[in-house]
């Protein structure tokens, strides 16, 4: 293989990595985010479950923790409508 082919090649690896890693961090999967509870009226940190939604979008699916509640998410989730 002369030069140019590994230099191709490299090329497309590094594009794949960087491909691979985009998906990682911004596709679906768990996510933080920050809003203000509808129940306590006060700031508040969630993780939410993304979803794919339409095409090349997410839509949340469901609230896995709130920084309000010490244990698992017991209320009625209403800050769904919020996100």
């Amino acid at each position: 293989m002369d030069e140019a082919q590994i230099a191709a090649f490299l090329v497309v690896a590094l594009w794949w990595m960087i491909a691979a890693t985009a998906i990682v961090r911004w596709g679906p999967g768990k996510a933080t985010r920050w809003l203000r509870c509808p129940n306590e009226k006060v700031r508040a940190r969630v993780q939410v479950q993304q979803g794919e939604g339409d095409f090349g979008s997410l839509r949340v699916l469901d609230v896995t923790a709130c920084a309000l509640m010490p244990g698992p998410v017991t209320c009625g989730k209403e800050c769904l409508a919020h996100l």
